[in-house]
């Protein structure tokens, strides 16, 4: 009796190599899915955020030195328009005083700004988390999701570095501020107090910004197994609701 023929077996798709943290930000520029995959064996994301800690600490050091926190604190106020004017109706003893606290407190709060940045990306990894979770089905932690969160930011450390270098080949201080250092969105061409709704609505509109929405989504569709067109419609759909939130609120505190 002949033996039955025995069938080929299909070899096992080996499991990725594990990623250095170098690796995991190198390949978030270049091969995202590679760094965003590795996130499942390892969701540690203190790589680049003290990367873009030591960044960001560097550009307000420099921006202090090359054009000054009450210069900056200056420019920020023309997207202000009610508190530019209640600062103008001081006498002037008083208005100096308020002048020279106010530039000792952008100081603070620009190098704290990581410290600030890190909690409202603990609030956006929650509203996707709890989205991708519990409305998609995804099969996702919540360290992933911050994890996820933080490489995507990498490239607005990209946009610090252009604005950094901006500054050192000697912008002009009339047109600088934190918020919109760089020509990297149509509200960095408008007056802020034309309008500070569609400016702030504008500034959103930014290159970088939209890069890391796109990384967001991809880092998404990568550790879970919801599809990237969905992926994309939920990071962009709550993109759209902070930012029209963020928006209200500058137009009504302005």
């Amino acid at each position: 009796m002949a033996a039955a023929p025995v069938l080929p077996t299909s070899p096992s798709t080996p499991e990725p190599a594990p990623l250095s943290e170098g690796a995991r930000i190198v390949d978030t520029f270049i091969a995202p899915s590679k760094t965003f995959t590795d996130l499942r064996r390892n969701a540690n994301w203190w790589a680049p955020f003290l990367l873009m800690v030591v960044v960001s600490t560097v550009f307000v050091y420099i921006a202090g030195q090359k054009i000054g926190f009450r210069k900056i604190m200056e420019n920020q106020m023309q997207a202000q328009p009610k508190a530019q004017q209640r600062l103008e109706n001081l006498p002037a003893d008083q208005r100096e005083q308020q002048m020279e606290g106010g530039a000792k407190f952008t100081g603070i709060i620009s190098y704290a700004f990581p410290v600030i940045t890190l909690i409202i990306w603990l609030i956006i990894a929650g509203a996707l988390f709890g989205t991708f979770k519990f409305a998609a089905g995804a099969d996702i932690t919540f360290k992933v999701s911050l994890a996820i969160v933080i490489y995507a930011a990498l490239p607005l450390m990209v946009k610090t570095l252009l604005a950094l270098l901006s500054v050192v080949a000697g912008m002009s201080p009339d047109s600088f501020s934190f918020q919109n250092p760089v020509a990297t969105n149509p509200g960095y061409f408008m007056n802020p107090s034309d309008n500070v709704f569609l400016y702030s609505l504008a500034s959103g509109l930014d290159i970088f910004m939209i890069w890391t929405l796109a990384l967001t989504a991809i880092g998404f569709t990568c550790v879970s197994k919801v599809k990237r067109g969905t992926s994309f419609a939920i990071v962009f759909g709550w993109w759209a609701f902070f930012s029209l939130a963020g928006a209200a609120l500058a137009g009504a505190f302005s």
